[in-house]
């Protein structure tokens, strides 16, 4: 094993033995091999930059590398932004940690020598995010490097196998360059997609909402506050905002929509699907701090004639969020709410029973317009998890769920 830190100022010498100059840095090229040292770059005395490639590598220790080639044959470095830089890109860089689902800084890189077809090879193990790391890198040129090997072995080391690495790249073009990919994220708990953004800046939390999936980026948006969302949501494209916003819940849209300008909540609301963004533009008519600011349309909901069998037709085809799968509500003529039939009577009931004889009495609803204390209120008196919400002709509009209702108290407070 050998650590960057170490190999950084390395002197570097010719295969005749004269001097090249000094590592600068080293480049990992990822559409040819992820984790092999591709290029060495080197400052001369004269202050240029020299590349030597992995062939060119005859011998490398913390004391200093060899090539297999003379002066003259070791070419000027080419920028290329298709090439992964340890120094700039990696080290001192935030990475996501998804094994430990955070954002850490890099301390140091680990490498290993392999000996390769009469050269030698770097190739990447791990980044390293522990103490023992930063100590090392603290202390390089104060002491001997095998002394401060030994004085580093005291304090704890963490390190990611590089496999496992997210590098955040904020420029969408350099990222498929460098081939970086958020797929282990993606696996991630919502819940714990948000909780990185917030450990990010700006620029870096849009790259990672711009290199999810749009249902994913909707799941982890819908857990962030919604200030949050709307700055994130303005500064990527209009048609992946679009397509993010049409995946999250119909009222957690609204509240978005409502803190954007105007004119780009008609942009997203036009690049939308037309039912969506009718069922948003329905929840943004409603005043705020209002049962109808706060429900979703998404429920489950059959005629009142319907009958067991039905009712679990309609659970089937369901795709809504899990929030409202606890109630099926009963409509009669023109959407008028006549019931409400908890799932565990349905589970228990013959399939051929009239669904109306599973109804609760009485149904508890509330007016879309009453204000959010009275939906707190009634969810406390009755122990409800959802309560839907009515016109003043009991015309069913939507459902109030339980987290909306937490959230609302948890604001509160």
């Amino acid at each position: 094993m050998i650590y960057f830190t170490e190999l950084q100022d390395l002197p570097m010498y010719g295969v005749k033995g004269e001097y090249l100059g000094r590592l600068e840095d080293m480049c990992v090229d990822p559409s040819q091999n992820s984790t092999r040292v591709a290029a060495y770059l080197v400052r001369t005395p004269k202050k240029s930059l020299q590349c030597i490639t992995h062939e060119q590598i005859q011998s490398l220790s913390v004391r200093a590398g060899q090539t297999t080639v003379p002066r003259e044959e070791v070419r000027c470095y080419a920028p290329d932004e298709g090439m992964l830089h340890i120094k700039k890109d990696v080290l001192d860089q935030q990475i996501i940690d998804v094994n430990n689902r955070k954002v850490v800084r890099v301390n140091d890189v680990d490498f290993d020598i392999q000996p390769t077809d009469g050269h030698t090879e770097l190739r990447i193990v791990a980044a390293n995010v522990g103490l023992a790391a930063a100590v090392r890198r603290l202390l390089q040129g104060t002491m001997a490097k095998h002394r401060i090997r030994r004085f580093t072995d005291l304090f704890p080391t963490s390190t990611i196998r590089w496999e496992f690495v997210n590098l955040i790249e904020p420029d969408p073009a350099r990222r498929v360059k460098l081939r970086i990919s958020y797929d282990r994220l993606a696996r991630l708990h919502p819940a714990d997609i948000a909780e990185i953004l917030e450990e990010l800046s700006h620029n870096e939390q849009r790259a990672l909402i711009e290199s999810l999936d749009h249902e994913t980026a909707a799941q982890a948006l819908s857990e962030i506050p919604t200030k949050m969302q709307a700055d994130l949501l303005e500064s990527i494209p209009p048609e992946k905002a679009a397509e993010i916003v049409e995946d999250m819940p119909p009222d957690e849209a609204a509240d978005v929509l409502n803190q954007l300008p105007p004119e780009t909540s008609a942009e997203l609301l036009a690049d939308m699907d037309k039912d969506e963004a009718r069922e948003v533009r329905g929840l943004l008519g409603f005043e705020e701090n209002t049962a109808g600011a706060i429900m979703t349309t998404q429920c489950v909901v059959v005629h009142e004639m319907a009958t067991v069998e039905g009712a679990i037709e309609a659970l089937k085809n369901y795709e809504g969020p899990f929030e409202t799968l606890n109630v099926i509500y009963l409509v009669g003529k023109d959407v008028t709410l006549t019931g409400a039939v908890p799932i565990a009577r349905i589970a228990l009931a013959p399939p051929s029973s009239p669904i109306k004889e599973l109804s609760v009495e009485p149904v508890i609803s509330v007016q879309a317009q009453d204000d959010a204390r009275s939906v707190v209120d009634l969810f406390h008196k009755y122990n409800l998890l959802s309560l839907p919400a009515v016109d003043e002709d009991n015309h069913l509009l939507g459902v109030v769920t339980a987290d909306d209702v937490l959230e609302l108290v948890i604001n509160r407070k």
